[in-house]
């Protein structure tokens, strides 16, 4: 398992004060994290930096996140996806289960206990090692 403060978050929310919250609280975890508020902006990130997670709000302007996922695992087929989302009837497709992705990483906005995306991101690390 790679050390916390090896492992690289991406948050993509187009939400100042949720990206802020976001980061504040995984930084205290000692995770190096980076943000975008755009698919746009996080692709060229991806694209330019290797990160093992992305944090994404499915509502972005421009590209959506499902969108921002597909594009972002044919870049780097190892980044994992947690999805954070103010869509309380999203259901996640086949093509993004096919990509990595686990019912149990969609998180509904606003999350009580943002300790939900902390244990997934742990136990990401758990059971690919």
């Amino acid at each position: 398992m790679p050390h916390s403060s090896s492992i690289k978050v991406l948050v993509v929310d187009d939400e100042p004060s949720i990206r802020r919250s976001l980061l504040e609280f995984l930084d205290d975890f000692n995770y190096h994290v980076t943000s975008a508020d755009s698919g746009e902006e996080a692709l060229k990130l991806i694209a330019l930096h290797h990160y093992d997670v992305g944090i994404i709000d499915l509502r972005l302007p421009g590209m959506n996140g499902d969108v921002l996922i597909k594009n972002a695992h044919q870049i780097n087929p190892h980044m994992k996806f947690i999805i954070h989302t103010g869509s309380v009837g999203y259901q996640i497709s086949q093509e993004l289960i096919d990509a990595g992705m686990k019912p149990e990483h969609v998180f509904l906005k606003p999350l009580p206990d943002l300790n939900l995306i902390a244990n997934a991101i742990r136990e990401f690390f758990l059971t690919t090692q």
